[in-house]
């Protein structure tokens, strides 16, 4: 028989109940939280780490200091996802240990278990990452960063390290980083992308314990603000045609000042990398989007997510439970203009999975202002704004309040270049250099223009001409956007616009 309960543990179990659910609901509603990008519960994050489609499910690992909301000793934070956009936050994976703090890395199915730490048929996941140790400086710098790996028998959830970390030794370089490892079908290896200072360096190896040099490359090429740190390699199509990809990060250098994503076209022959151009072309223009790299074991999709913010100010913006966030996952694809190829970016199909139904307004003319407020009931964030328009000509998209604040994202055809705003985008004060204006180049000659914005409560990333241009910008309102406007000093047609509400991905 059961005992009836006492009065006085069921008032306390009912109060215990609703302190979790209202500080689950605050958890992801303080001002600023993004509502449809993964930020952790709490605390830092920067890098993600470890990207890995393994048995239905996206894992996401992250540099995460779990004990404040400015960068410390770092770990690898983990979440989980069936379809890339809602997440669900797991216990850390990686601890720091006697080898020093867990640097950024990946992770790899190792189905054919190369590595031999698969045990009764379970296909181990291998994580390669680098252990940082803080304490050897000066002299010992050269000794200072190691890689690593660490494997999981039970679907990522727990992990163990390797107990002969680390499996690839510093050759005496101060910078010695961020391995990015994918398998070489052609040539039955694996191969192993690292920052190496100036430059990236291709590592090889047939069971991810026993690695040897390949080659180099980018020492005259690229940008060279900065270390090339969270470098990727992999393969695009196009039209049947193999097109390598090599992605490097460097701080600072960015197009815009601080952080940014370069990347390069070529050939890789499981030894060395060729560029096609040695010209510099960024994956985003914008000051927000660093250290992305793409998904490993998805098919024949590039998914890739970038850490949304900047070295100039991650430690500085102005939130405090957490700080910082990722940016939309998107899909990475190459086309052609002209004898030129770009990568171009899409967010992943699955956004769809949060989309409410879109307003449509088509043949808008647009003379000087037109305030879409009056036109769409209830406009709020986050949505996704398009626009199709047969003639482009100088317009801009704004998002303000009533206290004045405003971001505005457009097109400046004087200079053939789109551009973000943020000058009087709220609070700003706590960086010199966040208050300005961001520029990208526009690549097509098109007189048609296609535009997207996908826009959080405190981001926006633009996404123009089928993603040649892609810009990523923060934003801290002292009160949420809720007016959207529309100016151009010609008499600017939109042939098609599209609002849509995007559901928040938190409880």
């Amino acid at each position: 028989m059961t005992k009836p309960i006492c009065p006085l543990l069921f008032t306390v179990l009912i109060n215990s109940l609703f302190v979790l659910t209202a500080s689950s609901q605050e958890m992801y509603h303080e001002p600023h939280r993004p509502q449809i990008h993964f930020s952790p519960k709490e605390k830092w994050i920067n890098d993600p780490n470890g990207m890995v489609y393994f048995n239905g499910v996206y894992h996401l690992f992250f540099q995460h200091y779990p004990d404040s909301s400015k960068w410390g000793p770092m770990h690898w934070g983990h979440a989980v996802s069936k379809d890339l956009i809602h997440w669900q936050q797991m216990p850390i994976a990686l601890y720091p240990d006697s080898l020093g703090y867990i640097f950024s890395g990946s992770a790899v199915t190792d189905k054919n278990n190369t590595s031999g730490l698969g045990r009764d048929g379970k296909i181990p996941l291998v994580a390669i990452f680098t252990s940082h140790d803080p304490n050897k400086k000066g002299a010992k710098s050269t000794e200072r960063e190691n890689q690593s790996i660490a494997y999981s028998l039970d679907n990522g959830n727990t992990w163990t390290k390797y107990a002969d970390n680390p499996v690839l030794k510093n050759p005496g370089i101060t910078d010695f980083r961020d391995p990015k490892v994918r398998w070489y079908e052609a040539g039955k290896k694996w191969i192993m992308t690292l920052a190496t200072s100036d430059r990236v360096t291709f590592y090889s190896s047939p069971n991810l314990k026993d690695w040897k040099k390949e080659s180099d490359f980018g020492s005259n090429t690229g940008a060279h603000g900065g270390v090339w740190e969270c470098p990727d390699l992999f393969p695009l199509d196009y039209n049947g045609k193999k097109i390598w990809v090599l992605i490097g990060n460097i701080n600072p250098g960015g197009p815009n000042k601080g952080s940014g994503t370069q990347y390069f076209l070529g050939n890789f022959n499981g030894h060395q990398f060729t560029a096609s151009s040695t010209g510099t072309k960024w994956i985003d223009y914008g000051p927000d989007d660093y250290a992305g790299i793409t998904w490993s074991n998805t098919g024949n999709r590039n998914i890739f997510i970038g850490w949304m913010s900047n070295w100039m100010y991650a430690n500085e913006v102005p939130t405090e439970k957490w700080r910082n966030a990722l940016t939309i996952p998107r899909e990475l694809k190459l086309k052609a203009i002209g004898k030129e190829m770009f990568v171009v970016s899409a967010p992943v199909k699955e956004l769809s999975v949060i989309a409410g139904k879109p307003v449509v307004i088509e043949n808008m003319p647009v003379a000087k202002k037109i305030d879409l407020s009056k036109k769409i009931k209830d406009i709020q964030l986050p949505c996704r704004i398009t626009l199709h328009i047969d003639k482009v000509s100088d317009f801009s998209v704004t998002l303000s309040n009533a206290l004045q604040e405003e971001i505005k994202i457009g097109y400046d055809k004087g200079n053939n270049q789109y551009y973000i705003d943020r000058t009087k985008s709220g609070k700003t004060d706590f960086h010199s250099g966040f208050a300005a204006v961001h520029t990208a180049p526009r690549f097509t000659s098109s007189a048609k223009a296609d535009i997207m914005l996908v826009v959080d409560l405190s981001s926006v990333e633009l996404f123009a001409d089928g993603g040649l241009t892609v810009m990523t910008a923060l934003f801290f309102p002292n009160k949420p956007y809720d007016t959207f406007s529309i100016r151009s000093a010609d008499n600017l047609l939109i042939n098609k616009l599209e609002y849509t509400g995007l559901k928040s991905i938190w409880p």
